[in-house]
């Protein structure tokens, strides 16, 4: 029996991997080391020689992870499947609207833009651009924030007191990774960029109103006190810009408005000449605003006055065909307008409630039965119940829509027989918007998205108006900063308090904004109830 050897031979070393480098680096920046392995147990064992040889082993994927910065990796490898993700979703989606809407717009010659110039691509490179700044500035700034809190940076702390305490705050991470926002300036400067930093500037001052609550500071509020005030500004201001500057006015928002407004606008009888013009419904506003600034005056009846020659203003002969039926008692122009065959203000007040309530009930219903479908589970559970709020979510709706639309458009009546003609002639419009907005009341438990929706439209509209009347200018770039600020302040609110921020699908995307994985950091905080939780302002 031969003796053991006094100084064994070390084992063999493994046999270095023949992997090309190249597909080492895109192996790395596409997938993690534990989908690799996925990814080769499912795949590559199953694929051809040739495959399997060229293909490196998951263990020598797992030590290169290992051995390098992992992080800078996954935050790539995150970033470019955003990129996929959102480019692959615009263009399905231009595609879907391309083939909906191509009989109802025929499509016009457009010049084709190079890939990296169009809109999706440069949306979608500035997404992706956000997210990997983000996280490489989060987690730069966290590391340099933990190591300056060592001793061994106590002569940096002591030249540098205020910059030391900057760099070493709690926030400080969360404020300097907001800074990666200016990569949405990739994107060009159109609709979308504002909407965006509109978006951002009302969710962040929600949070922040959340977190001052949290703090007690509104703690003796009175029982009326909620979102649902702003609504009265926000309708009031889109209301006169509906009747004065409809082209910065939302589209679809007055579309809506038209659509459900069956007794105020004149529709052209069917036994009317379709030789004969008739005016449309901007055509009616149109002549509304007109009135307006004429100081809304009287109705002349062509009945009474038959051998008047000019009944109407030369700037109104476009409603002729609705005033010159109107009925004889109607003394005001605009009622003429409105309610031609119905001498009575009140009573068209009421036949509008009663005809839109129907229209309007059948629209949400539908809407919020979709809008239920995800919580199938619980309508399984207790039908009653939940079928029970959801018939009152759409009764306060609907009831809340039809009498704010119908009170702004009964306030015309209300105000031509109240105030002289000559008060407040287009400020009214906004009066009318404001007293058409408290009906918000009814929906102020429930309703704190619909009114953060309706603010931003506002907030948009504001801007429009007063860039086209010369009242302020814009700033180049001024939309970034907005964004940025938003970002910022949402940044620290969820560092300072993650129950402030509403809704777990936001809080973890903020997590995997800063690449703590899409996990919701409140769930089993005391006192957070989830995504179940009622809006905080009622």
């Amino acid at each position: 029996m031969a003796s053991a050897e006094p100084y064994p031979s070390p084992p063999p070393s493994p046999v270095p991997s023949r992997a090309d480098p190249i597909l080492r680096n895109v192996l790395r920046y596409t997938v993690s080391a534990k989908e690799y392995k996925a990814l080769h147990h499912y795949l590559i064992t199953r694929s051809p020689p040739a495959v399997r040889k060229r293909a490196p082993p998951p263990a020598h994927v797992r030590s290169i992870a290992e051995a390098s910065d992992e992080h800078n990796a996954a935050a790539i490898r995150a970033s470019l499947r955003v990129f996929i993700a959102s480019q692959t979703a615009l263009q399905i989606w231009d595609r879907i609207t391309a083939r909906l809407f191509r009989r109802r717009n025929p499509p016009k010659n457009q010049l084709k833009t190079s890939v990296f110039r169009s809109p999706n691509f440069r949306l979608s490179l500035s997404i992706s651009l956000i997210l990997l700044l983000h996280r490489i500035l989060f987690r730069f700034l966290t590391r340099l924030r933990g190591n300056l809190a060592n001793k061994d940076a106590d002569p940096f702390r002591r030249r540098n007191p205020r910059i030391a305490r900057a760099l070493t705050s709690r926030l400080a991470p969360a404020a300097g990774a907001s800074l990666a926002g200016f990569a949405l300036g990739v994107y060009p400067a159109d609709q979308l960029r504002l909407t965006i930093a509109i978006y951002f500037a009302t969710r962040a001052a929600e949070y922040a109103y959340n977190f001052f609550e949290n703090e007690g500071w509104f703690r003796n509020k009175p029982w009326w006190w909620g979102s649902w005030m702003m609504m009265p500004l926000a309708t009031g201001q889109l209301l006169h810009a509906f009747v004065f500057d409809r082209d910065c006015f939302p589209k679809a928002y007055g579309d809506f408005i038209l659509s459900y407004t069956p007794n105020y606008l004149q529709r052209r009888p069917t036994a009317y000449p379709p030789s004969l013009p008739w005016p449309q419904p901007d055509a009616i506003v149109d002549s509304l605003a007109t009135m307006s600034r004429l100081n809304w005056p009287p109705f002349i009846s062509p009945m009474l006055f038959p051998n008047n020659p000019s009944p109407l203003p030369s700037t109104l002969t476009s409603i002729s065909p609705i005033t010159s039926s109107a009925h004889p008692s109607i003394p005001h122009l605009s009622c003429a307008l409105l309610h031609p065959s119905n001498p009575s203000c009140s009573k068209t007040f009421l036949t509008y409630i009663l005809t839109a309530f129907p229209l309007l009930a059948k629209f949400f219903t539908l809407v919020f039965s979709l809008f239920s479908l995800p919580r199938y589970r619980s309508y399984l559970s207790s039908p009653f119940k939940e079928t029970n709020m959801l018939a009152k979510r759409i009764l306060r709706m609907t009831l809340f829509i039809t009498m704010a639309i119908g009170t702004s458009w009964g306030s015309i009546c209300f105000f031509a027989n109240t105030f002289p003609r000559h008060f407040l002639p287009t400020q009214r419009w906004f009066l009318g918007g404001f007293l058409g907005g408290l009906w918000a009341f009814l929906e102020r438990k429930g309703g704190r998205s619909n009114f953060l929706y309706s603010v931003r439209l506002s907030i948009d509209s504001s801007w429009k108006v007063g860039k086209k009347r010369g009242w302020w200018k814009g700033i180049k770039g001024g939309d970034l900063g907005v964004f940025v600020a938003g970002l910022m302040v949402i940044n620290m609110i969820y560092e300072r308090d993650v129950r402030a921020v509403k809704g777990g699908v936001v809080r973890k995307g903020l997590g995997f904004l800063r690449g703590e994985g899409f996990v919701d950091r409140a769930v089993g905080i005391r006192g957070d109830k989830g995504d179940r939780e009622k809006d905080r302002v009622d």
